[in-house]
């Protein structure tokens, strides 16, 4: 029986000579390339050259050194007979250990002054294609990728008098295929960055689409991307630049206005998602307003009476609005403040009614499945022509694995696609099961907090807010004539909340006013906020205290929904119906991070 080979190309020459010490002790024939099988040569420990089995030598440079059907043959030929035979009439002999690292790519371009040159030397192509053989044929065929490896696997080799077992081999393969996998990773993450030219757009080529971005969630944090390695990012462009090399189609892409940032998309992605869901839930258009990823309000358009045209400050519209600009006059104003600066999510295309409400609010950008040519011309003035208008592929859908990145690590899971209807609804657990089916034409949002009692004080103060800027004393404040939009929901939410203001930021307040209102009085604000009640607070997870279910009500709550499954449960449903609410206990636990 012919002695087990075992094929040695290595960058990272760590605990190397005691891997091929230990290996040629135990009978092993070592093959090795280049410097591998000088530094080991040169321990005075056995070894051949690679080009001893192939007859040819190293060439271009190195660049040439193990492909060949005498290295490749011996990794990837399986225990069966065909494949003997193919061996036997090459004279092949089967190679049954692979150890092989990679060149530093990423260490490499890493360094401040790395060039292109540099960096296409680095590029391994030898050593991923023995990785890849070696964890193909892992039934028959040990791969070490990593020196911390060595020392267990001799131990198992010897405890296995020449073999290990297939669950080590295994594990071994996958590591391999790991390394393959972030290896070509960042080869294609760096070629992205340099053959996209992020001054005109996006570049499609192969299977890879990419999208340059100004920089990512801080300016100190470039470059950054957005990409799909499969299928197209969902954003049409204003127009298509088509070309064709001998290998690969290109087609460059812009996006409608300015420039997206990291945050940005983090927003139109998360927000876009939101309102297709309302319209196919409630099949009517909708609009969000979000930032950092959190939606400020959320709306479905449902028409404005004449005091909901003052309170969203959309009663001086010369255009009568339309479904959707009331669909997003309603989510910037759930919670005017919070709503400066956001990014709007649209479900229907942008029309003109819509487009003038957004192009005087404080805002990055706006995301929809079309624009009405006078809406798109309306925006794409906006902030001198740098205002940023996407617009989404309303057929995109993603794929069924959502993939994520943190601090270095990796976490993958099923995408959501739980469905919100009103069979979530139908297990009532309070004495009141009047649920009349009702929607909220607008939501306020409570935001994810540590604490969920935190979370529902939030959402009611921004409900009791949202309410109080309906009494008539805040739709009469004597605003002087020029006081700006942003101007006068800080100051109407100073005057609402009742905050005690003093010095210069009091004289600032003061002075936007023809006469300095009076503040509400305790039994005002008392008085008011008893006529808000038919309110619906839902919630990601159960709820784990009675305490959320009080608060809920102080705010009007009439109907309660979320996910059973607390040692509190009959608690909270005690609580809800001390205040005669409608409680739902829904099936479906949603968290969204």
């Amino acid at each position: 029986m012919s002695a087990p080979i075992a094929l040695l190309s290595v960058y990272d020459k760590s605990n190397l000579l005691d891997l091929a010490r230990e290996l040629s002790e135990q009978g092993v024939r070592l093959l090795g390339s280049g410097g591998t099988a000088k530094k080991i040569r040169e321990a005075g420990i056995k070894i051949e050259d690679v080009s001893d089995i192939t007859k040819a030598p190293e060439m271009l440079g190195g660049r040439v050194k193990t492909l060949h059907p005498a290295v490749h043959g011996g990794i990837l030929a399986r225990n069966i007979l065909s494949d003997q035979q193919d061996l036997a009439a090459q004279s092949i002999s089967p190679i049954s250990i692979v150890v092989c690292n990679l060149y530093p790519f990423t260490s490499t371009i890493a360094r401040p002054n790395c060039t292109l040159a540099e960096a296409v030397e680095e590029v391994d192509i030898g050593g991923v294609t023995l990785l890849r053989a070696a964890a193909k044929n892992h039934e028959r065929v040990s791969v070490l990728s990593d020196p911390a490896d060595y020392a267990d696997f001799v131990k198992a080799w010897k405890e296995g008098e020449g073999d290990v077992d297939q669950a080590f081999k295994s594990k071994l393969a996958l590591k391999a295929f790991e390394m393959t996998a972030e290896y070509d990773s960042a080869i294609s993450s760096y070629f992205r960055e340099k053959y996209a030219d992020a001054g005109k757009g996006d570049l499609h080529a192969g299977h890879v689409q990419r999208m340059a971005l100004r920089y990512g969630a801080n300016p100190h944090q470039k470059p950054a991307q957005a990409f799909v390695t499969e299928g197209e990012l969902p954003f049409k462009g204003l127009y298509t630049l088509s070309f064709k090399s001998d290998r690969h189609s290109f087609r460059l892409l812009t996006v409608l206005s300015g420039s997206p940032g990291y945050i940005n998309l983090l927003d139109a992605l998360n927000s876009w998602a939101l309102v297709k869901e309302l319209q196919e839930a409630l099949s009517l258009p909708a609009a969000a307003s979000f930032k950092h990823v959190s939606p400020a309000g959320a709306a479905v358009g449902v028409s404005l009476s004449e005091t909901e045209k003052k309170v969203y400050g959309v009663d001086d519209l010369k255009e009568p609005l339309t479904p959707l600009a009331a669909a997003y006059a309603r989510a910037r104003g759930a919670d005017r403040m919070s709503s400066f600066g956001d990014f709007i999510a649209l479900s229907a295309p942008c029309d003109l009614a819509t487009a003038r409400i957004i192009s005087r609010e404080v805002s990055d950008g706006v995301i929809a499945p079309g624009y009405s040519a006078e809406a798109l011309e309306v925006l794409s003035k906006k902030k001198g022509g740098k205002y940023c208008v996407l617009e989404i592929d309303p057929n995109y859908v993603p794929a069924d694995t959502e993939t994520r990145q943190v601090y270095g690590v990796y976490l993958q899971q099923k995408r959501n696609d739980a469905k919100i209807d009103a069979k979530l609804f139908t297990n009532i657990v309070t004495k009141n099961k009047n649920l009349t089916h009702a929607m909220a034409p607008s939501s306020d949002w409570g935001a994810g907090q540590q604490s969920r009692i935190h979370c529902t004080r939030l959402a009611g103060s921004k409900a009791d807010n949202w309410w109080l800027r309906h009494h008539p004393r805040v739709l009469a404040l004597p605003f002087k004539k020029g006081v700006k939009r942003a101007e006068k929901a800080n100051a109407i939410d100073l005057f609402v909340t009742g905050e005690v203001l003093e010095g210069g930021e009091k004289a600032q307040w003061e002075s936007l006013f023809e006469e300095i209102p009076a503040p509400l009085t305790e039994q005002e604000r008392a008085d008011h906020l008893k006529q808000l009640d038919g309110v619906a607070c839902s919630s990601d997870a159960f709820f784990p205290f009675p305490d959320n279910v009080h608060r809920a009500r102080k705010s009007g709550v009439t109907y309660l929904a979320a996910p059973s499954g607390s040692v509190m449960d009959e608690e909270c449903i005690k609580a809800a119906d001390e205040h005669d609410m409608v409680f739902a206990h829904t099936s479906l636990r949603l968290f969204h991070h």
